[in-house]
């Protein structure tokens, strides 16, 4: 299992805050290695919601993700340590419908939240350049943001929240859009789908 976490240079007041208070930590469980990792680990500080954040890639996916997230979770709540916010990153992909419910009824009863896509996390870079609302295979996530990029995609670019900050507004109101659009469907007709946004919401200063 591969563990990346992200740090952050203390500033006096939150070395003091230490002394007074449990830091705010966040725990954000993804599915992939290195995708979702690299780019989430990569957000700016905002100590308005939370003093850390702790980013597991896992490799794992639906139930054997969330059941590794409960795991962090009560270890960390053993330790008196508790995040105050959980989140699970991961895609529908090629599993069925209900593996993919099963994953989210099993988050909700464990307090966890779910920043899921349908297919795939890609759909969510996608959109920082349009609004889509088309099904699109995993072949045509990489043609289509090698294009919108003007650089071969590659899953485990280090840079990729680097390459899309300054159109994360406009992403935003697309995942947005999209999720109205799909939300009340069926979870077999919601292709495409992403709520990452929720996450990244709360990420953002």
């Amino acid at each position: 299992m591969m563990k990346q976490t992200k740090n952050f240079h203390k500033p006096k007041i939150l070395s003091r805050l230490e002394n007074t208070r449990n830091l705010r930590r966040f725990l954000i469980v993804c599915e992939g290695e290195k995708t979702e990792p690299n780019y989430f680990k990569k957000f700016p500080e905002n100590p308005e919601v939370y003093d850390k954040i702790d980013i597991h890639g896992t490799g794992y996916n639906t139930l054997s993700l969330i059941n590794e997230a409960v795991r962090l979770k009560d270890e960390a709540q053993k330790r008196k340590e508790p995040y105050i916010e959980v989140w699970c990153v991961f895609d529908k992909d090629d599993f069925s419908i209900e593996q993919f419910k099963s994953a989210i009824l099993l988050a909700r009863k464990n307090q966890i939240k779910c920043a899921y896509s349908i297919e795939a996390f890609e759909i969510w870079y996608m959109l920082h350049f349009n609004f889509y609302d088309s099904a699109l295979s995993r072949n045509q996530f990489k043609e289509k943001l090698t294009e919108l990029l003007k650089k071969p995609y590659k899953k485990n670019d280090e840079d990729i929240y680097y390459l899309l900050q300054k159109r994360q507004n406009v992403a935003l109101k697309n995942a947005q859009k999209l999720y109205a659009l799909q939300y009340e469907r069926p979870f077999a007709e919601q292709n495409p789908i992403t709520t990452v946004f929720w996450l990244v919401e709360r990420l953002i200063p």
